[in-house]
């Protein structure tokens, strides 16, 4: 079915800036939905099949694009309507046309539920380019209460914002996943900051910040002087003076709740929508995986100098061997120890467990290459991005890289001039590597699998057995060697 702008691009004539319009009402539109206690359908008129735009239409049917439930009631639909044609519905035509919000009289029935519908104009500068639905499911009468009340006072003054053209809020970047929803605890104010209404959820959220009172009928700022939280205040009368919302935090000793102050200014009306969410528990996970993060970050430091420690013993050791064999292995150790603490030292300076790879493996080619080279150096170049790996997959592909390249210059080129290539594909599932060389090639008789040389035996060993994946190393296109990885990657 495609995108939201997918659809409005295929069905109707709206401009970009009437389809970002749309965009952040549908990012925004949660709020109303959980206020009406009501399903939201945002229908558009279907484009006329000579392609006229939404001033030439019929307006005889319209196309549901996106659709909310309520999380504080009943659905009224069961079913997905998005993608499902509209026609002849007279109070979607009625707003339509007339750019007012219409009431049905009497319920209809939808699959056995009986559904009270309010359209709303979805006003964008001087025209109408949608029409909202705002379905309630009747099936289980409402008992009036304070609550009720207080939310559907809101949710009909920010439908007359949405006909007036106030809402969704210009500039204003759609809800975080942490913002607090109606049902968290809501209160409204009024524009002198008086407490008119506090949920019991609002209402237990200011008793854990130590608040014994009752906030309903307080003004706002004498609450937080109460708490010693003056500088959070500020925000609820800048949602009304910049006429956008506006979120804080008030934290007294562990508990901290998030305020969202959402301005309501339809016609003369002056109100503020301040919702509560009490999220000291989600602070204090956060809290504790920036601890655990920052250990994993200093373990991984601590590696690196510790492996260079080695490096540096390993090289000590090389200046005082006599034996060529014994500085040549020593030599290897060094770079192999050296490749492994270039991987520690990238996810030391890393969020998370994963690195980019592309830096190791450009270090890792200078550094391999330098050391190896006893004549000209080879002349290097990669091609393509590995992205960013996993530690425990960067690990044994760095040691893998630094073999063949060590493999590449040592016995393609003899201490002559010659060039090297890493070309690097990632697919979805999988990385595939090729390190390419234009040197003397492979002998005729070689097998990768019974070679004596201890680097291929160990780039087999950690290919197959580490990563699970595959290598093969062949004769180049034109002439040199080409080793060929495949490695399988997660799917997260």
């Amino acid at each position: 079915m495609g995108t939201l702008a997918d659809m409005l691009r295929a069905s109707t004539d709206l401009s970009d800036d009437d389809i970002d319009h749309l965009h952040a009402l549908v990012a925004d539109w949660a709020l109303l939905a959980d206020l009406s206690f009501a399903d939201l359908l945002l229908l558009v008129p279907v484009r006329s099949g000579s392609g006229s735009g939404r001033g030439h239409t019929s307006g005889t049917e319209f196309l549901v694009v996106a659709q909310v439930r309520p999380t504080t009631g009943p659905t009224a639909y069961h079913n997905d309507e998005v993608g499902s044609v509209v026609i002849n519905r007279w109070v979607v035509q009625n707003a339509w046309r007339e750019h007012r919000i219409a009431r049905e009289g009497e319920p209809e029935w939808d699959g056995g539920v009986p559904v009270r519908t309010e359209a709303i104009p979805v006003r964008h500068g001087d025209e109408v380019i949608a029409v909202l639905a705002r379905d309630t499911n009747l099936v289980n009468p409402r008992t009036p209460s304070d609550l009720e009340s207080s939310y559907l006072q809101g949710a009909n003054n920010l439908a007359l914002m949405i006909a007036e053209g106030a809402f969704p809020f210009r500039g204003s970047s759609a809800e975080l996943p942490e913002s607090p929803r109606v049902g968290d605890g809501m209160m409204r104010l009024d524009g002198a900051g008086k407490v008119i209404f506090a949920s019991p959820n609002a209402l237990s959220a200011y008793r854990r910040l130590g608040y014994t009172g009752n906030v309903t009928g307080e003004d706002l700022r004498t609450v937080h002087r109460a708490l010693n939280l003056p500088a959070t205040t500020p925000a609820v009368w800048h949602a009304i003076g910049r006429r956008r919302p506006v979120e804080v935090e008030a934290a007294v000793g562990s508990t901290v709740v998030m305020l969202r102050a959402i301005p309501l200014f339809p016609g003369a009306t002056r109100e503020v929508l301040v919702l509560v969410r009490d999220v000291s528990d989600l602070r204090r996970r956060e809290a504790l995986l920036l601890s655990k993060d920052a250990t994993i970050r200093e373990i991984h430091h601590r590696v690196k100098n510790n492996l260079q420690t080695v490096a540096a013993l390993l090289r000590l050791q090389m200046r005082r061997t006599k034996a060529d064999e014994a500085r040549s292995a020593l030599r290897e150790s060094v770079r192999r120890v050296t490749s492994i603490a270039v991987v520690h030292e990238t996810l030391s300076q890393s969020l998370g467990e994963s690195v980019p790879f592309d830096e190791i493996a450009d270090q890792i080619t200078s550094v391999t290459v330098d050391l190896a080279s006893t004549g000209a150096r080879a002349n290097t170049r990669r091609s393509g991005s590995f992205g960013r790996l996993p530690g425990e997959l960067a690990t044994p592909l760095a040691l893998v890289l630094s073999e063949l390249l060590q493999n590449a210059v040592e016995h393609a080129f003899d201490g002559s001039a010659g060039s090297i290539e890493i070309r690097v594909q990632r697919l979805v599932d999988r990385l595939d590597v090729v390190v390419a060389d234009d040197g003397a090639g492979l002998p005729e008789d070689f097998q990768l699998e019974h070679s004596p040389r201890l680097g291929l035996q160990i780039v087999r060993q950690l290919v197959l057995g580490e990563m699970h994946g595959t290598i093969r190393l062949q004769a180049g296109t034109e002439r040199g060697t080409e080793a060929l990885l495949s490695i399988p990657l997660s799917e997260s």
